[in-house]
């Protein structure tokens, strides 16, 4: 069931990132709902808000580093939660899908544009979802198999 929300998370990532890359040029915006939310294609040099621009070394370092911890710690994390557990899985796959973007190009290609917050992609989504399925299962499901 892991490599199944792997393989779904990274190929529906790359594919839209294809499609908005392929029949959008850098700064257009299309509006899906006007003011709100729109699909702009940004490419970020850098992390989230901006960060550390220009750094894709230092990117693909971190991101070579998570696949490492994520595949030594994996038989212990198999063990863990199903919110642990599917969380990895999910930061992961983000990860890799901004990899992947970073090697080819050096530039994360970015769409979801809500108008008060940066704009992202499907691989933050993936990585903020996988985080926040990890800190759940720390404060709330591991505390009740501990009492």
């Amino acid at each position: 069931m892991a490599i199944c929300l792997f393989a779904v998370l990274l190929l529906l990532d790359q594919v839209v990132k294809f499609y908005v890359s392929s029949n959008m040029v850098p700064g257009e915006s299309i509006p899906v709902i006007n003011g709100v939310f729109h699909i702009t294609y940004v490419l970020n040099p850098g992390a989230a808000f901006g960060m550390l621009e220009h750094q894709q070394w230092f990117f693909i370092l971190a991101g070579i580093v998570i696949i490492g911890a994520f595949c030594w710690y994996y038989p212990h994390l198999k063990r863990q939660c199903a919110y642990f557990h599917y969380g990895c899985v999910s930061l992961l796959a983000g990860a890799v899908g901004n990899l992947i973007d970073r090697i080819r190009s050096g530039l994360v290609v970015d769409f979801f544009d809500f108008r008060i917050w940066p704009v992202f992609n499907l691989a933050d989504v993936a990585i903020v979802l996988g985080v926040a399925s990890m800190i759940y299962a720390i404060m709330v499901k591991m505390k009740e198999t501990d009492e």
